[in-house]
């Protein structure tokens, strides 16, 4: 789940997975939940915090310099804490259910908790994807209550507090339209399938409804940058129905994905009898003899036919090529128990799991530390191809 937020536009809300968010800097838990900031979080921040200053300013006209940076500060915390508010609604909500919530990140378009499998039925679906906006609308009308009865703090909570109001109650309204993953789309994609029975299909038209509803969005930023209204806003209307496109149609996909791979287990999944290296093996030689004359990135360690790590292209290029001749591939691989390794019989959901866990990308398969397969992201690609391939016999009818 995820909440794409505003520049010096009104805030609008939620994406799915979003792309790039799956690293930053870890600020601690709430309620078991993990809590991040993406790198991109700050760029968001700072337009965030300009663009707030910048409205209070000319709503509250007669006040200090020095007042304005602090209402944009203050006006800055709050809505994220508003934005954090929301997606902890959801999470609540999913542990309630018994989904896990892995966690919970602000990134550049607002906030996304991150949960480890869907919903197991439409009633829960429902339930999770709605709690969100009826939290946006508590938040507004608790700040429109705050700066009702904030006369005797002075003009500058009343007209943070106003203006709070209004953005959760737009991001609570925006949050409803129909197009998926937004929260309007998640409610959408409940009742088709409570309706057909199917989720495939249910989660097919919403994502349509949202690939629309990101296309409008562009068309609302390109309009507005021709007519003059704003180039910044333009710009963010732009991005965030781009981002509202490609996130519908990566969830679709991940759909189908689960549906091809989850009655697959790692020994289905895997390319068997990867070529393997000795841990001996000069890094010179590795590079001149593997890498360069291979299609692969990565090679497993294997030393008198037991797994011992795995070796990356990436580790190597962190060494000088001056280097290389006095340096082994023992010398830099991830050991063994810091490579990811599952068992031939593991189902390729957890797989998948793993490999996003681990900074290698690939996950081996063993019995008993002997070395059967590997699975890499090119192994996930290919069946991301048949997945576009089922996708287009979808949208063909067949």
């Amino acid at each position: 789940m995820s909440d794409p937020a505003p520049a010096s536009t009104p805030p609008v809300r939620r994406g799915s997975a979003a792309p790039g968010t799956s690293s930053g800097i870890q600020l601690g838990s709430i309620a078991g939940f993990r809590i991040s900031l993406d790198y991109s979080w700050f760029i968001l921040f700072f337009l965030i915090l300009v663009s707030f200053t910048a409205i209070f300013r000319a709503n509250a006209p007669d006040l200090e310099r020095l007042e304005y940076l602090l209402m944009g500060s203050v006006g800055t915390v709050l809505f994220f804490a508003s934005l954090l508010a929301h997606e902890l609604s959801h999470s609540f909500v999913a542990r309630w259910k018994g989904v896990e919530v892995e966690g919970i990140t602000l990134f550049i378009f607002g906030g996304m908790a991150k949960t480890s499998r869907e919903a197991s039925s439409p009633g829960d679906e429902f339930l999770i994807a709605v709690v969100g906006p009826i939290a946006s609308l508590v938040l507004a009308a608790g700040f429109y209550g705050i700066a009702l009865s904030a006369g005797p703090l002075g003009l500058g909570v009343t007209v943070v507090a106003e203006y709070l109001a209004i953005v959760n109650l737009a991001l609570a309204l925006f949050n409803l339209l129909p197009g998926f993953p937004l929260d309007g789309g998640r409610l959408l994609r409940a009742t088709l399938w409570r309706t057909t029975g199917s989720f495939r299909k249910a989660t097919r038209l919403a994502s349509l409804g949202g690939r629309l509803l990101g296309w409008a969005i562009i068309g609302l930023g390109v309009f507005s940058l021709i007519a003059g209204g704003g180039v910044v806003g333009g710009l963010w209307f732009i991005f965030i129905g781009w981002f509202l496109g490609q996130a519908a149609k990566m969830s679709y996909q991940q759909v189908l994905l689960q549906e091809l791979m989850s009655p697959l287990t790692a020994q289905e999944a895997m390319t068997p009898e990867p070529e393997t290296v000795s841990p001996d093996l000069p890094l010179e030689e590795l590079v001149h003899d593997y890498f360069l004359r291979r299609q692969y990135n990565a090679f497993p360690v294997t030393q008198d036919g037991v797994v011992i790590g795995l070796v990356t292209l990436g580790q190597v290029k962190k060494l000088p090529k001056a280097k290389w001749k006095d340096r082994r591939v023992v010398d830099i691989m991830t050991p063994l128990e810091e490579t990811a390794i599952v068992p031939p019989d593991t189902p390729m959901m957890s797989v998948l799991q793993r490999m996003r866990e681990t900074d290698a990308g690939r996950v081996l398969v063993a019995r008993e530390w002997e070395l059967l397969g590997i699975i890499s992201a090119t192994d996930i690609t290919r069946w991301m191809d048949r997945v576009s391939l089922l996708e287009g016999s979808e949208g063909n009818g067949k």
